[in-house]
C-alpha cells in the first residue's frame, strides 16, 4: 500500500484514490510522464528557493492566480529584487488533467474551508449544512482547482465600478489589460477585436467534447439565443466554453506566469511557507515586511518598497485582521492590537446556485467514470492532449441568460448557466458527492443514477445582492477563519435563481434535448422539500435552499472605492487606505462581483495593478539607492487616507 502515499502527495484526497479503479491513477502519471517529459520543456517546475534576503523591494503573499501575475511582471526590471510566498507546494501531474478538477478537492492543495451553518436558508441537504469553499494552497493558487473557465463578466461590471469613484477601472481600460495577458489559440476568436494572441495565458476551447456539448448550443438557439462568444461584445446567448488550457492540459497562472520566468536572478519563491503577520510600523502605520514560517523556523523578511497581499479573498481578509487592519471592535474582543479600523470581512460576495436539476438520457453520451476510466482515454490525453480527459471538469456549456427581473432590452443577463455532461451520480456518488458536501439524506436522490447517463445545469446568480462576511475565529494564525456566506439574505437572489430553474427546465423541453430522451429526474423529489406543493415555486425554492452550490468565486472583503465610501478598504490603485507600502491584489478588491466567473478577471486586475505598482516606483531600470529612499518617504507621505484618519493615529 506504499502507492497511496505517493498519489496523496500528488494531490489527491484519500477519497479520490478510493473512489478509481487502484490502477488508474499510476498508470495516468507514468504515460504523462512518459509521453510528455522533456529535459528542455520550459514549463518545468519553478525552485524552491533555499536561503532567503534579510530584504527585497516587494514581498508578495500568495502565488495564486493574482500573485503569480504580479511577480512575473515586477521582475521585468531586473534591479528589483521580488519575493513570492506560497503556503502550499507545486501542482501535479493529476492536476493539470482538466477532467479530474473535482479529484483535487479535499486534497493537499485545498484549504478545505467551510461555511458556518444557515438555518432555514441555504446549504440545509449539505454534510452539518455547511457548504464546503475550496481554495487553492498551491502555487497557482484556485487556478489549479478550478474549472478552467475563461469568462470576463459582462462590461458594464467595469464601467459600474469606475462610476462608484474608482477611475481607470471600466471596460475599456479593463480589456486592454484582458488581451495583455491572452494567448488566444481559436483563430476565429483570436481575429477579433475582444480577443488577442502572445499574451502568457493560453486560453481555448477543450479539444473534445460529447454530442451533449451540441444538444446544449442548439438548445439555447432554439430557444432564440444566439451562439456568439460571451466574451466579445454582447455577453447574453450560448457558447461552448473557453478555458485556460493547453494542449489539452489545465494551464494555471504558475505554468503560465511563473515557470517562463522561474530562471530570473531577482524573483525568489518560497513554497510551503505560511506568513504569520505583515509588519506594520506603530508610528507611521506603513508596512515593512512579514513574519513566515518555513519548515519549524519563523523569518522576519523585510520590504523596502511594498509588501503586496494576493493570497485570495478569504485568506487575505483573515491576514490583515491578524495584522491589525480590520474593525476595531472585532480585532478588540481577540486582543488584536489595531493599527486601522477598515471594514476588512465586510461585502463578501460569491456566485452560487443549485446543482439540484438533473436530467436522464437513454442514448450513452455523457461524462459517465466509467467510461473514461480506461487505457484509450488515459493514452489518448498523455499522448494527443485529447479526449474526455481534457473536457473542462465537466462543464461543456456555458450561457447567460435574462429573467424577468432585469431589463431584457441591455445586454446584462442575470443567471449563467454551467452545462454539465454528467451529475454528482456519474462517478457513483465516489468524489463528486464529497467534493459537494452532498448528505447520506440528500444523496438518496441521486442513488438510483449512478453510473447513469444524465446531463446537470447549474443556475448560478451573476449579480446576488446578498453579502456575507469573513471573521477571525482567533488570533491564532493556524485557526481557520469564520465564514458566514450569507447566501439568500437579500429576498430577491432566491426569486431570481428560482426564474433561473424554470429556464433551465424550458431548455430541457427543447427538440435539440428530446431527441437524445431527456428526461427530468422527478422520480425522487429532494428531500427535506416533501411536504411543498410539487413542482411549483414553494418547491424549486425549497430545492435551491436544499442543494446549494457554490461556483467558487469569493470577492469583496477589501472592497476598492473612494475615501468616502464608508465599505472602502482600498483606493482605486489598491492602496490600503492609512496603510503605507501595502497593496491588496486579488478579487478581494471587487467592488461588486463581476458577471461572470472570477479567475480571468483576477489576472486582469493583477495585470492591472502591476503596472500601477510600476508607475508608483519607477518602471524603467535606471533607478538609483538614493531614488528608492526618495521614492520610499514620498509613498508614505502621499499614501491615501480615508477621511476620518489622520496620518498618524
Amino acid at each position: 500500500m506504499a502507492l497511496l502515499p505517493s498519489l496523496v502527495i500528488s494531490g489527491l484526497s484519500p477519497t479520490a484514490l478510493v473512489a478509481t479503479g487502484i490502477w488508474f491513477f499510476p498508470f495516468l502519471i507514468a504515460s504523462i510522464s512518459y509521453y510528455q517529459y522533456s529535459e528542455n520543456n520550459p514549463e518545468r517546475k519553478v525552485k524552491d528557493t533555499g536561503k532567503l534576503l534579510k530584504s527585497y523591494d516587494f514581498i508578495i503573499i500568495g502565488a495564486g492566480s493574482a500573485g503569480s501575475v504580479v511577480a512575473n511582471r515586477l521582475t521585468e526590471n531586473p534591479n528589483w529584487k521580488v519575493l513570492l510566498i506560497e503556503a502550499g507546494g507545486d501542482e501535479t501531474e493529476i492536476s493539470d488533467v482538466p477532467a479530474l478538477a473535482a479529484y483535487l478537492q479535499l486534497g493537499r492543495m485545498d484549504w478545505k474551508y467551510k461555511t458556518e451553518p444557515q438555518p432555514g436558508r441555504a446549504c440545509l441537504g449539505h454534510t452539518d449544512q455547511r457548504c464546503n469553499w475550496p481554495r487553492g494552497k498551491v502555487l497557482g493558487g484556485s487556478s489549479v482547482l478550478n474549472y478552467m473557465l475563461y469568462v470576463r463578466g459582462n462590461r458594464k461590471d467595469y464601467d459600474d465600478w469606475e462610476a462608484q469613484g474608482n477611475p481607470g477601472w471600466g471596460y475599456k481600460e479593463a480589456l486592454r489589460y484582458f488581451k495583455k495577458s491572452e494567448d488566444n489559440r481559436n483563430p476565429y476568436l483570436a481575429a477579433t477585436p475582444y480577443h488577442s494572441t502572445g499574451g502568457y495565458m493560453t486560453v481555448q476551447e477543450a479539444p473534445w467534447r460529447t454530442p451533449l456539448a451540441t444538444a446544449f448550443v442548439e438548445a439555447g438557439v432554439e430557444m432564440g439565443y444566439e451562439n456568439r462568444d460571451g466574451n466579445g461584445e454582447f455577453q447574453t446567448g450560448f457558447m461552448i466554453p473557453q478555458g485556460t488550457i493547453r494542449r489539452g492540459s489545465r494551464c494555471s497562472t504558475s505554468k503560465a506566469f511563473l515557470r517562463p520566468v522561474r530562471h530570473r536572478p531577482n524573483l525568489h519563491i518560497a513554497i510551503n511557507s505560511h506568513v504569520l503577520k505583515i509588519l506594520i510600523d506603530n508610528k507611521s502605520k506603513a508596512a515593512f515586511g512579514v513574519r513566515v514560517k518555513r519548515g519549524d523556523a519563523v523569518y522576519t523578511v523585510l520590504a523596502r518598497k511594498e509588501v503586496i497581499l494576493s493570497a485570495g479573498t478569504l485568506n487575505s481578509a483573515q491576514l490583515l485582521m491578524l495584522s491589525g487592519v480590520g474593525p476595531a471592535d472585532h480585532l478588540a474582543q481577540l486582543g488584536i492590537p489595531l493599527h486601522r479600523d477598515l471594514p476588512v470581512g465586510e461585502n463578501l460576495q460569491d456566485h452560487y446556485g443549485t446543482g439540484a436539476l438533473t436530467f436522464t438520457v437513454d442514448q450513452p453520451v455523457s461524462l459517465v467514470q466509467t467510461r473514461y476510466e480506461n487505457i484509450p482515454s488515459v493514452l489518448k490525453y498523455a499522448v494527443f492532449g485529447s479526449g474526455p480527459l481534457t473536457v473542462l471538469g465537466g462543464v461543456e456549456g456555458l450561457a447567460w441568460v435574462p429573467t424577468k427581473y432585469t431589463n431584457r432590452s441591455t445586454d446584462h443577463p442575470d443567471i449563467e448557466f454551467h452545462f454539465v455532461s454528467g451529475s454528482p451520480a456519474s462517478d457513483g456518488g465516489r468524489q463528486i458527492r464529497k467534493a459537494h458536501g452532498i448528505s447520506d439524506t440528500m444523496w438518496q436522490m441521486y442513488r438510483p443514477l449512478a453510473y447513469r447517463d444524465t446531463w446537470s445545469v447549474i443556475p448560478m446568480l451573476l449579480r446576488p445582492k446578498s453579502r456575507g462576511t469573513v471573521r477571525l475565529r482567533s488570533s491564532n494564525p493556524y485557526d481557520k477563519p469564520i465564514f458566514n456566506a450569507g447566501y439568500f439574505t437579500h429576498p430577491e437572489d432566491i426569486k431570481v435563481l428560482v426564474e433561473g430553474v424554470k429556464i433551465a427546465l424550458a431548455m430541457a423541453q427543447t427538440k435539440a434535448f428530446t431527441r437524445l430522451g431527456s428526461k427530468f429526474w422527478d422520480e425522487i423529489p429532494m428531500p427535506g422539500c416533501e411536504d411543498t406543493n410539487l413542482w411549483s415555486d414553494e418547491y424549486w425554492t425549497c430545492l435551491c435552499r436544499q442543494y446549494t452550490a457554490t461556483i467558487y468565486h469569493y470577492s469583496g472583503i477589501a472592497k476598492m472605492g473612494p475615501p468616502t465610501d464608508p465599505q472602502s478598504v482600498v483606493n482605486h490603485q489598491l492602496k490600503v487606505y492609512g496603510v503605507p507600502r501595502l497593496r491588496v491584489i486579488d478579487a478581494s478588491i471587487m467592488p461588486t462581483i463581476v458577471s461572470g466567473n472570477t479567475n480571468a478577471p483576477v489576472i486582469m486586475i493583477a495585470e492591472k495593478g502591476a503596472d500601477m505598482i510600476k508607475a508608483d516606483w519607477g518602471g524603467g531600470y535606471e533607478d538609483s539607492r538614493v531614488r528608492r529612499r526618495r521614492r520610499s518617504s514620498d509613498q508614505v507621505g502621499s499614501w491615501p487616507c480615508k477621511l476620518n484618519m489622520t496620518r498618524k493615529e
